[in-house]
């Protein structure tokens, strides 16, 4: 699971049966372990801290789109780490001298109408801010992205398959993978409190070259040469 919702009703259930978590926010800020190393409890697992990589985002955002004077980013104002994405990506913007426009949505119309605000605010890429519903809607993103012309910047890979332009996360397949051993483990007799959670190691960057056609952007050769797929 990516959503942090469920470990944390998973906390306040039981402090006895072993929980074994893939997510994206992080479990310290959570409260969910005492530290990363040595989380104290009955859970552990996987945490991709992904809002350390939106800086990094956002300067591969700028080196495809670098014409975009306004970015925006769209939050998910349900998601547990909202706020501090919000104040993550603003940061970034500030540090990098870009506008950022941040949007919220946590629907499918929401969603749509983040993507009509952007379009007469002029915005030149929207960033997609790291959410479990967000994650489960590669098609709506498809699908708004090409109406409104939009470079789409996603944290999966999913998204760009469907038709967003790029994206660059930690490896989810790896992530899981990691998960499964954590879960033997444990299985086998060990502890979750021993377990220091775990941290990607393995990232990836996608493009979409259909799409940056489509939309009229020449992707820089050094940008291309990092990708680990190209999808044509």
């Amino acid at each position: 699971m990516i959503s942090a919702h469920p470990i944390i009703a998973a906390k306040h259930a039981t402090s006895t049966i072993p929980v074994v978590f893939t997510m994206t926010a992080d479990p310290v800020q959570l409260g969910l372990v005492a530290s990363l190393n040595r989380p104290g409890g009955n859970i552990t697992g996987v945490a991709f801290m992904g809002l350390a990589l939106e800086a990094k985002r956002l300067e591969m955002l700028r080196e495809l789109v670098p014409t975009a004077n306004l970015i925006a980013v769209l939050i998910n104002p349900g998601n547990p780490q909202a706020e501090i994405q919000t104040d993550e990506l603003v940061v970034a913007g500030r540090t990098a001298g870009q506008e950022i426009l941040v949007l919220k949505a946590s629907n499918n119309p929401e969603i749509e109408a983040a993507f009509a605000t952007l379009a007469d605010r002029s915005a030149g890429a929207i960033m997609i801010g790291q959410d479990t519903f967000f994650t489960s809607q590669p098609a709506e993103f498809a699908v708004l992205a090409k109406r409104y012309a939009m470079p789409v910047m996603s944290p999966w890979r999913d998204h760009v398959a469907a038709g967003a332009l790029i994206s660059y996360g930690a490896s989810i397949t790896d992530a899981y993978r990691q998960a499964g051993v954590y879960t033997g483990r444990i299985l086998k007799g060990e502890k979750p409190a021993d377990l220091p959670v775990v941290q990607p190691t393995k990232f990836e960057l996608t493009i979409n070259l259909n799409t940056a056609k489509a939309l009229g952007l020449p992707v820089p050769p050094s940008l291309l040469a990092r990708a680990d797929e190209v999808i044509e």
